[in-house]
């Protein structure tokens, strides 16, 4: 298991050491395995993860077996805020789009931290704030936006929650993320190759040119990274 330390995640770096000493002793090591079920449509999680170098997918499950991605959680952030909202299910699909690292806690002792009141509820309230633009984005974006738009945001997001440029991801999975089929992604990751920003080989993509990347991509990657920079920028960090 490789090793990893909780500030490598970003809200739990930035609560102050009092918070932060609270919860660690209460906080697992966990291995994320690709393609892992955190939890199902309409199931109840038992603890909230906090990603260091996996990274979760939050999926939209139709009823003829379709599905697109509504969200990723990464280092940024934390998987299980409906806990904390008395929502206790969603009607999302959890699964491990990255193979990792996450610390995890039980549902009940965050919640009783988040129940206080001080720095670790206002915390996970603005995170929530920024994964609710997240998931507005991505529904304009998959309405609105080319293939190719949206394979430049959906890489760009997934290498700003890595630690290189190589992602392990095939692409009939990108297809499933996006909700399109697998030939507009085959398309347009084509095009990114012939360009020389992407190459792909067996499941594996390398991001050669990220500013290329940056010059394709629509508006909706640098307004949700804007956002989570906005809300979390003045919160206090380890």
């Amino acid at each position: 298991m490789t090793a990893a330390m909780p500030s490598q995640n970003h809200l739990l770096a930035a609560l102050p050491e009092l918070e932060f000493n609270r919860l660690l002793p209460q906080l697992e090591l966990v291995q994320m395995r690709l393609g892992d079920v955190l939890h199902e449509s309409g199931g109840k999680l038992s603890h909230a993860y906090f990603p260091t170098t996996a990274i979760i997918s939050l999926h939209y499950l139709l009823e003829n077996g379709g599905s697109s991605e509504i969200a990723g959680i990464g280092n940024e952030g934390v998987l299980g805020v409906n806990l904390l909202m008395g929502g206790d299910t969603t009607p999302s699909r959890a699964v491990i789009q990255t193979a990792g690292m996450a610390y995890r806690i039980k549902a009940n002792a965050l919640l009783e931290e988040f129940q206080m009141g001080g720095a670790v509820m206002r915390l996970l309230l603005r995170y929530t704030q920024a994964l609710i633009t997240q998931m507005s984005q991505t529904a304009v974006c998959n309405r609105h936006h080319s293939v190719e738009q949206q394979l430049c945001r959906w890489l760009l997001l997934t290498l700003d929650r890595s630690s290189g440029n190589e992602l392990t991801m095939t692409q009939e999975l990108i297809a499933g993320m996006l909700g399109v089929r697998r030939e507009g992604v085959t398309e347009a990751a084509g095009r990114l190759q012939i360009q020389g920003i992407i190459s792909y080989r067996r499941g594996h993509i390398t991001v050669l040119r990220r500013d290329g990347l940056e010059q394709q991509v629509c508006e909706c990657y640098a307004v949700v990274r804007k956002e989570v920079k906005r809300l979390l920028s003045d919160v206090h960090q380890r």
